[in-house]
């Protein structure tokens, strides 16, 4: 399944106008702190994709991979009742298994929400598709693919 994913990332970015800046690390990018040491970057500038249930309606969190997700703060931010989503869920309305949910390129339109705290960098990576790759973008960029708001959803503490 991953291929197909992949490759969906990749038509989205070059659709969308972005450089296919798509990149496969096989010894695996499913945690952000995985991603980091992958990529070499500090781990707040991975853009890790958390997948919510906002009633039937997909919400997207599109966080900084140093922060938790305070889901009541996506709550008030997006007006819906949130929960966790299960990866089943996850994989039948994004299309992506949990590891290697994109912020673009979703079967379904999600309800996007970036992390403010991603703004503080000039390059973020986020997933592209599957646990093994990742592409590099900007926090502007990452809000023009996937259609997103910049909110703050950090957990405090």
């Amino acid at each position: 399944m991953s291929g197909g994913s992949v490759e969906r990332v990749r038509a989205a970015l070059v659709a969308a106008g972005h450089p296919d800046s798509v990149r496969a690390f096989p010894e695996g990018t499913r945690s952000a702190a995985d991603a980091a040491a992958a990529v070499g970057c500090a781990v707040a500038q991975i853009a890790k994709s958390i997948v919510f249930r906002g009633g039937e309606r997909v919400v997207l969190v599109v966080a900084s991979g140093a922060n938790r997700v305070d889901t009541a703060k996506v709550a008030a931010a997006t007006g819906l009742s949130i929960r966790r989503a299960d990866g089943g869920w996850v994989r039948d309305v994004t299309g992506f298994a949990i590891g290697g949910v994109a912020p673009l390129g979703h079967l379904t339109s999600p309800l996007v929400l970036v992390d403010e705290d991603l703004f503080a960098f000039d390059r973020v990576w986020a997933a592209a598709g599957s646990p093994m790759h990742v592409f590099a973008t900007t926090p502007e960029e990452l809000l023009r693919l996937s259609g997103g708001r910049r909110a703050d959803v950090k957990e405090q503490g």
